[in-house]
This record gives C-alpha cells, structure tokens and sequence, in this order.
C-alpha cells in the first residue's frame, strides 16, 4: 500500500507530468537536432572533406563474400562503423550546446526578475521577501555594531 501512496503523491505533485512534457519536448528537439546534424552540419563538412559521407565511414575487420551458388556460402562483411559514431558524437555536441544557451538566456531572465533593484520586471512575491528581511537584518546588524562601537 505504501508504494500507491507514495506514486500518488509523485503523480499529484506534478513530477510524472513535468517529465512527460520534458521527455515529449526531448523527442521532439531530438528530430530537430538530427535534421539540423544530417542536412545542414554534415553536407558542408563532407564538401570541405572531398565528399566524404561520414556515415558509411568504417574499418573492414573481414570482408564479405557473397553467395555464388556454387556451394560458397555468404560470408557477413565484419566492420567497426566509427562514422555513425562521429554523428553520434556531433549530435550530442550540438544538442549539448544548444541546451547551454538556452539554459543561460533563462537564467539571465531568471536573474533580471529575481533582481529587487530591477523594476523593469516585476520581482516575484517571495524574492521581494527575502530581499526586504535582507535589508532589515543588514540594517539590524548595522545599528547594533554601531550601538557596541560606542560603550
């Protein structure tokens, strides 16, 4: 019985949708970023490369011989496909990087309206709060320095 307890209270609370939105809004970014990778990065890189096509990059470990009804049977092509992994690499790099910025053009907002000073954004409830007690202690602590310096 704990354990519905405690999932609906995760489910209550908003978790399990919040990361049902990230996750949604992940997959989507991810098909983004792969476009973005195949059709806009890799062309040009392939173009400064000769043409190479990163993807069908590999290292033939053993070549494969087909099948020619003679009684040879097909022999699979073994090979270590290190060109899927350069675009893997550069996926994560570029889905890496975006999420940076967007995260530091956030929190430069985040910043502005948590500024008290500010009064271009309306500072929320709590940190105009916090900045008032701030204020008070720091006054509060002032006078009673000041109030000790003179006995």
């Amino acid at each position: 019985m704990g354990i519905l307890k405690e999932f609906k209270e995760f489910a209550i609370k908003g978790n399990m949708i919040d990361m049902a939105v990230g996750i949604i809004i992940g997959t989507a970014f991810n098909k983004v970023v792969d476009v973005l990778v195949k059709q806009i990065v890799l062309p040009p890189l392939s173009l400064l490369t000769s043409g190479i096509d990163f993807s069908a990059r590999k290292v033939v470990l053993r070549e494969g011989i087909a099948s020619t009804g003679q009684g040879v049977e097909e022999i699979k092509e073994i090979a270590i496909g290190y060109g899927a992994f350069l675009e893997a690499i550069l996926d994560f790099l570029i889905v890496g990087f975006t999420i940076f910025l967007v995260i530091k053009f956030m929190n430069r907002f985040r910043r502005k309206a948590q500024d008290p000073k500010n009064k271009t954004v309306e500072t929320p409830k709590d940190i105009q709060l916090l900045s008032d007690l701030t204020e008070l202690v720091r006054e509060q602590n002032q006078l009673l320095k000041n109030g000790t310096g003179k006995s």
